[in-house]
């Protein structure tokens, strides 16, 4: 009943918030609004209320163009599709007339909202890299028909996309997904693959859990694994392509991270009011375009979230090298031609400082030089790949390790 009761709230909340939309826009378009401080607090009123309702629908990654080289030369970007499964696209953004430069795979996370939580990542990367992206889609939208999509599926998609790119590709996971990408990693050397990555950046993510425990990890080890299911495990209702799929749904997820830091969401919101009502458009654009995107919500199928929980957060089972992919155990000694570099956030609140760090003791096989670990002073966990410190720190360094890997394996 979970889902259900979810969607009849949003079904009633929805033509209050399309209202609220709509009155919104027709006041921004009105040129005299700004004039007039009751127009300018009902606008404010209107958007805060437009946000109440969640979408289940990715948004547009919106990137037209990108400047290349740090040379002030702006190129324009067009979305291509290259493989697609019921479950995930690869996607390319392909940049018109720019020079060849290393491809890179960046494996976005399934936890709750769309790849386009990357945007930032996608866009700061394009300048130097051919970038492609892993775009999951939405379970609410795959019929049961596709089948299960569980964790060894997404270390198989991985696999598979590599191999359709062919080698020389970079990847760079991103929080959850850096779990299997050292998995699909570890496959493929052992298998002597050609399409293996040359270096393989690992940004935020749960390598060990049991180092330094925050809330989340707390919270995952508190309950056995028949709670999870039992308690957050609902159905898709029936008007939607995956009617009856189990799911982990999107909001649930949604929820679990605003309750983490409730009072500077609560605060934002109430920025975002302040400075529509006063007429301070800019800032307030900024918030509203990044709670647009965040309250864009994705479900995860329950085979995926509750292996994950208990491969992942209980039995820590890859930081004990006892993680099996479809019945073969996973052996991190065997990566030895792959750059590795591990990035975390000194204020990483979901994965704290060490949990990424612990693949360096993983992957012994490969030479010191081969090996860096990065903590980004100052940020937390979305700091590492999004916003200014990103962009001013943790990305150069990042594409002199991609450059530096791309020279020695390419």
């Amino acid at each position: 009943m979970l889902y259900q009761t979810y969607q009849l709230y949003a079904d009633m909340m929805q033509p209050a918030c399309s209202l609220a939309d709509i009155a919104s826009t027709l006041i921004s378009g009105y040129r005299r609004a700004d004039n007039s401080e009751t127009l300018r607090a009902l606008r404010a009123w209107c958007e805060v209320l437009a946000l109440a309702r969640l979408t289940h629908y990715r948004p547009p990654f919106g990137i037209d163009r990108v400047r290349i080289n740090g040379r002030g030369e702006h190129v324009p970007v067009t979305e291509e599709i290259v493989i697609r499964t019921p479950f995930c696209t690869l996607l390319r953004f392909r940049r018109e007339g720019a020079p060849q430069q290393p491809r890179v795979l960046l494996v976005a996370p399934m936890s709750g909202h769309f790849a386009t939580l990357l945007r930032g990542t996608v866009e700061t990367m394009l300048r130097d890299h051919d970038v492609y992206i892993t775009d999951w889609h939405n379970p609410r939208d795959i019929p049961l028909v596709c089948g299960r999509f569980g964790f060894d599926e997404f270390v198989h998609h991985l696999i598979t996309f590599l191999h359709v790119l062919g080698g020389n590709t970079h990847v760079v996971a991103v929080c959850q997904p850096t779990v299997a990408a050292l998995a699909a990693g570890a496959l493929m050397a052992e298998d002597g693959d050609p399409a293996q990555p040359p270096s393989l950046t690992l940004m935020a993510g749960p390598i060990d859990a049991r180092v330094n425990p925050t809330r989340v990890n707390a919270l995952a080890t508190s309950r056995p694994i028949e709670w999870f299911e039992n308690t957050l495990i609902g159905y898709v209702p029936l008007r939607f392509a995956g009617a009856l799929r189990r799911v982990y749904p999107g909001f649930v997820q949604l929820i679990a991270f605003m309750s983490m830091n409730r009072e500077r969401h609560e605060q934002a919101l109430r920025d975002l009011y302040d400075l529509r009502a006063r007429g301070e458009h800019g800032k307030a654009d900024e918030i509203q375009t990044f709670y647009s995107e965040y309250f864009a919500t994705m479900d995860l199928t329950a085979e995926f979230y509750l292996e994950t929980i208990s491969l992942v957060f209980q039995r820590f089972l890859l930081a004990q090298k006892l993680l099996d992919v479809a019945g073969r155990r996973v052996s991190t000694d065997a990566i030895r031609r792959t750059t590795l570099l591990t990035v975390e956030g000194e204020r990483d609140d979901i994965c704290a400082i060490g949990q990424t760090m612990a693949a360096q003791d993983l992957c012994a096989s490969l030479r010191p030089y081969m090996r860096m670990h990065h903590i980004q002073t100052g940020v937390g966990h979305y700091g590492v790949f999004n916003g200014k410190r990103w962009e001013s720190q943790v990305y150069p360094l990042l594409r002199e390790t991609i450059h530096m890997s791309d020279e020695m394996f390419g």
